[in-house]
C-alpha cells in the first residue's frame, strides 16, 4: 500500500503503477472482491494511466478506512480487556448455592460447622469487651439505648470492614453478626419496658440510620481524617459534637482498630470470632501490637 501510495504522488507510468499493485496483491489487507478488480484493470491497463490512477486511489482510502477499522477494533478489545482485567475475581457459585445461603443454610460454606458460633461470638466482643462508660464520659454522651447501639454499631461496623476480606465465608458472617445484632437491640428495649409500638418505630429508625452510618464510615475509612472526622459527628454524635478533642480522639480510635483487625488472621476470625479491642485512651495509640492467636478446641470453642 505504501508502494502505490508513493506511485500516485510520484504519477509514474503504467509499468510502475502494475509493480505497486502487484505488491498489494500480495498483502492480507485487501479484500478477495478488490483482488479481482485489480487483476481486470491489469488486463486492460492499456486504457490509460489515468484510469487506472483513479481506481487505484479509491483503493487506497478504502484499504485505508479497513484498517483503520481494525486498529480501532482491536484497540476497543484491548480496552475492555485491560479494564476486565482490574476487577477482581469473585468465587463463581450457582443459583442453587445462592438461595441455599439466603435461606440461612451453611453447607456449602466453608467452616459451616462454626460460622454461625463464631458470628454470635464476635457480636459479643463488640457489645461486652466494648468499656460503654469510658465512651460516654470521655465523649459527653448521655447514657440511654441509643447511645449504646451508636457505640456498638462502630464496633460491628469494624468487623464487617474486616470479615468482607474473607470471601464468601465472611460475607455470610457479616450478615449473621447484623441479624443478632437487630435481635440484641429488640430483646434490650423489651427488657427496659419500651413499649412495642415505641419501639418498633425506633428500630426503624435505627435502621436507617445503621445502614446510613456504614456508607459514611466506609468513605471516611477511604478518605483522610476530615471525612471520617465528619461521619462520625454525623453518626456517633448526632450532629450534636462542640470539642473538637473528642472526634480528634475518635479519628485515632477508629485508625489504630481497623489497623489492628487487619493485623488479625482470617482463619482464626472465621473459626472464633475472638476479637479484642485496644483501649479508647493510649499514651502510644500509634504503635501496632501483635495480636495473640486464639487458642480452641476441635468445636471450634
Amino acid at each position: 500500500m505504501a508502494a502505490l501510495a508513493r506511485a500516485l504522488s510520484c504519477q509514474t507510468g503504467v509499468t510502475q503503477w502494475v509493480a505497486g499493485c502487484s505488491g498489494l496483491l500480495q498483502t492480507a489487507a485487501v479484500p478477495g472482491h478488490c483482488q479481482q478488480m485489480l487483476c481486470s484493470i491489469f488486463q486492460r491497463h492499456k486504457a490509460g494511466p489515468f484510469q487506472l490512477s483513479k481506481f487505484c486511489g479509491g483503493l487506497i482510502q478504502a484499504n485505508g478506512a479497513i484498517t483503520q477499522q481494525n486498529r480501532s477494533f482491536y484497540n476497543r478489545n484491548k480496552h475492555l480487556s485491560a479494564k476486565d482485567s482490574l476487577q477482581p475475581s469473585e468465587e463463581k457459585v450457582g443459583a442453587f448455592t445462592r438461595i441455599i445461603e439466603a435461606m440461612g443454610f451453611t453447607g456449602p460454606l466453608k467452616y459451616s460447622r462454626w460460622i454461625k458460633v463464631a458470628a454470635l461470638r464476635m457480636y459479643t466482643c463488640c457489645v461486652e469487651k466494648t468499656d460503654y462508660e469510658e465512651f460516654f464520659n470521655k465523649c459527653q454522651m448521655p447514657d440511654t439505648l441509643n447511645s449504646w447501639f451508636l457505640v456498638a454499631q462502630l464496633h460491628v461496623w469494624m468487623c464487617l470492614v474486616r470479615l468482607k476480606q474473607e470471601g464468601r465465608t465472611g460475607k455470610y458472617m457479616c450478615r449473621y453478626i447484623v441479624h443478632c445484632m437487630w435481635e440484641d437491640v429488640e430483646q434490650r428495649g423489651k427488657v427496659m419496658g419500651i413499649n412495642s409500638a415505641v419501639l418498633k418505630e425506633d428500630l426503624k429508625r435505627m435502621v436507617e440510620n445503621f445502614y446510613a452510618a456504614l456508607f459514611g464510615y466506609d468513605e471516611g475509612i477511604l478518605c483522610d481524617d476530615h471525612v471520617l472526622a465528619a461521619a462520625l459527628w454525623r453518626n456517633l454524635f448526632n450532629r450534636n459534637c462542640d470539642d473538637p478533642r473528642h472526634l480528634e480522639l475518635l479519628v485515632e480510635y477508629v485508625r489504630k482498630q481497623v489497623q489492628h483487625l487487619d493485623a488479625l488472621s482470617g482463619e482464626d476470625l472465621l473459626l472464633t470470632g475472638e476479637v479484642n479491642w485496644r483501649p479508647l485512651v493510649e499514651s502510644n495509640a500509634r504503635s501496632i501490637l501483635k495480636p495473640v492467636s486464639p487458642v480452641y478446641n476441635d468445636e471450634g470453642l
